[in-house]
């Protein structure tokens, strides 16, 4: 069973460390220049997750939420990562303005938290997956299908 199958049916991990496992496998797996969204609550383990795709990547920065600058960028050796934090835009629109596409260089990922508020911006390919908390130490990664866009 290959881990997007495992996805789909959803995964459970007991720590932080399994989270960025399980994103690092994720990132192994993931086709050039894709968009990943990344849906659930706050304390999820949403920035965790695309901590471990950076690992994959090489990334030698530290990846931090983006909350207050709404993206960052990391240069790693096998891919770019531009990681978004769509909470505080409110309209697709919104997004537009942040020129984000003027940055993405082949190979790369976007990698998007709060993916809701920019739904009909993001391409149809866009693989969705969203994080949820099971108990206090156990938390769920489940691959989803794309949200109906309102007309």
């Amino acid at each position: 069973m290959t881990l997007f199958d495992k996805l789909k049916i959803g995964i459970e991990t007991l720590s932080g460390e399994e989270t960025q496992s399980i994103g690092a496998e994720f990132a192994r797996n993931l086709p050039p220049d894709s968009t990943v969204a990344l849906s659930g609550d706050l304390g999820v383990g949403k920035t965790t997750f695309i901590q471990g795709m950076a690992v994959e990547w090489k990334v030698p920065d530290p990846v931090t939420s983006p909350s207050f600058n709404l993206y960052n960028i990391y240069r790693g050796k096998k891919r770019l990562l531009v990681h978004l934090d769509a909470y505080r835009l409110s309209h697709p629109e919104q997004f537009e303005t942040l020129m984000i596409e003027d940055f993405l260089e082949s190979p790369y990922c976007l990698a998007v938290e709060w993916p809701e508020n920019v739904a009909g911006w993001l391409p149809i390919e866009t693989t969705w997956l969203t994080l949820s908390i099971i108990k206090e130490d156990r938390h769920r990664i489940k691959l989803i299908e794309p949200p109906a866009l309102k007309p």
